[in-house]
């Protein structure tokens, strides 16, 4: 019954957010500056800030897939009066050998972008420490920010707006996965009520057995 409960509930999360986001989309961007930021007050809206990219320490997130095809997703800072922010520019297919990054129009001058505001970056699980490199599995903004020198934000920004870049800016609904967590909850309440079932069955013939 807990377990049936708690897939219920991460249907129920996933359907308050997806809900939240839609209203985040409809309403007007917040904008974004070098001010310090509160990052719990500006999750899930629909953010955009204008500067420059700094196209040095862009970051290809490897092994993420569009409609079955495999490739990468950019991620670059956005340089916003000395202080920068990181944003996931959108996806790229990966080429036929893995040696070889496809190339990534990055425009130049100032910029804007819209998107919304993410608290990290996707993650997956990795074996190890990860080596710093032009492509990777994770990013962690602390690690980032010490590694690079670059004072950044605490917040990422999923780009929504257009670019002239050929970047796939498709990205996952976080209420994928409802229906799955609602199988799931019926599937551990059906075991819950079919062990209680089972329970007095196998005791009333107990009872009559003696």
């Amino acid at each position: 019954m807990a377990l049936g409960h708690w897939q219920a509930g991460r249907a129920a999360e996933k359907r308050a957010l997806a809900a939240r986001l839609e209203q985040a989309l409809r309403s007007p961007p917040i904008e974004i500056g070098a001010a310090p930021l509160d990052p719990q007050a500006l999750l899930w809206q629909r953010v955009a800030a204008r500067g420059t990219w700094n196209e040095k320490y862009t970051v290809y997130l490897d092994n993420k897939l569009r409609r079955g095809r495999p490739g990468y997703e950019v991620v670059t800072p956005l340089r916003i009066d000395g202080v920068h922010v990181l944003v996931n520019r959108g996806w790229v297919e990966a080429g036929r050998s893995r040696e070889v990054l496809p190339q990534v129009a990055t425009p130049g001058g100032e910029v804007s972008v819209d998107g919304l505001a993410l608290p990290r970056l996707p993650h997956v699980l990795e074996a190890g420490i990860a080596a710093p490199g032009k492509v990777r599995q994770n990013i962690e903004l602390e690690a980032f920010q010490r590694e690079s020198g670059l004072k950044l934000q605490p917040i990422v920004i999923e780009q929504h707006s257009p670019s002239p870049d050929g970047l796939v800016r498709e990205w996952p609904r976080p209420d994928a996965g409802i229906e799955k967590h609602q199988s799931y909850s019926l599937q551990w309440y059906s075991l819950a009520i079919l062990s209680i079932v089972l329970f007095f069955a196998l005791s009333f013939r107990r009872v009559r057995a003696r």
